[in-house]
């Protein structure tokens, strides 16, 4: 009984450990992918709101233009 029981405490122990170590990861890689959606909400903003790649005009525009397009398409068929 008393190797059993050694044995068990050693499992437990190991098993804990292995816990422990794998939760930490799995904390560093949600801080990570928080890092990552940051640079990229900023890049988006200044894409689209500092005038850099897409304006804003442009961008309304081209939503009119697709639902105008979706409502002729479910009129005109």
């Amino acid at each position: 009984m008393d190797n059993i029981q050694t044995l068990l405490v050693i499992v437990v122990i190991s098993l804990t450990i292995l816990l422990v170590i794998v939760g930490f990861q799995v904390m560093l890689i949600i801080i990570d992918l928080r890092r990552a959606i940051k640079r990229l909400n900023s890049i988006l903003e200044d894409s689209i709101l500092g005038g850099g790649l897409i304006r804003p005009e442009k961008l309304t525009s081209v939503m009119e233009i697709l639902g105008k397009n979706k409502k002729l398409e479910t009129h005109g068929g």
